[in-house]
């Protein structure tokens, strides 16, 4: 397996993540129910693939996996503390609040992607078949991240385009770590852990503090309990059947 065949690998991940707004090209103007099942959608998948980032690092180190879970989770609440105190915000179309949230999000979601891509990196170490694996199930979780960028985004004026552009921006670095973690593969494996448990700590949270309550803002609660369960039970037993 090449370096370059690890950076292609990775960037289709990265790709993907653009994927999760395509729902907006057949909503132009998602209702509140849609949205608060959209948002329920995405919180459920994220806490789905938490699950899959956690259960991973506890296998490279437990401890270390804690410690990134928690660290991940205080880094977006102080994160959103921050931004909370910048009422003049500006990104792009977006003002205020909704420039916060989106902020929040894209960083998020950009920065647990850095671990991300050592896993993709570290995986093909170890083999092309661990390697393809991890970067199908890392792929198909970087949607529902999509979706939650398109979610703040796009009904906030944001077009399309530009949603799905910010969506793959938040991914890059997948691939721009996956050939380091690749060539040096033993150097990575130690730190893989707490990457993962940070990555899923900062999603994890972002879902419970953003996602979530937005969903109950829009729609029933019924309505956002079932959708968030099962999109979590699918992305769990999505990533089950890859193992």
């Amino acid at each position: 397996m090449s370096a370059v065949a690890v950076f292609l690998a990775a960037l289709v991940t990265a790709v993907a993540t653009g994927l999760g707004v395509l729902p907006f090209l057949f909503v132009h103007r998602p209702g509140r129910t849609w949205l608060g099942l959209a948002n329920g959608l995405a919180a459920g998948f994220m806490v789905g693939a938490t699950l899959g980032l956690v259960g991973e690092g506890v296998q490279r180190g437990p401890w270390e996996t804690v410690v990134g879970v928690v660290a991940g989770a205080i880094f977006v609440a102080i994160t959103s503390r921050a931004l909370a105190a910048r009422p003049a915000l500006e990104l792009g179309a977006l003002r205020g609040a909704d420039a916060r949230r989106a902020f929040l999000i894209v960083a998020t979601m950009t920065i647990h992607s850095f671990s991300e891509g050592v896993g993709v990196g570290v995986a093909f170490g170890d083999g092309q078949a661990l390697g393809v694996l991890i970067a199908v199930a890392i792929a198909v979780h970087n949607i529902p991240e999509g979706l939650a960028i398109g979610l703040v985004l796009v009904p906030r004026g944001t077009s399309v385009r530009a949603a799905a552009g910010w969506s793959v921006f938040s991914s890059l670095p997948q691939p721009l770590m996956a050939v380091p973690a690749f060539l040096f593969v033993e150097s990575f494996t130690g730190a893989l852990g707490i990457g993962l448990g940070f990555a899923g700590g900062a999603m994890a949270w972002l879902a419970a503090a953003e996602l979530l309550p937005e969903a109950f803002r829009n729609a029933r609660p019924v309505v956002v309990v079932i959708a968030t369960a099962v999109a979590a039970a699918a992305m769990v037993v999505f990533q089950l059947a890859l193992l």
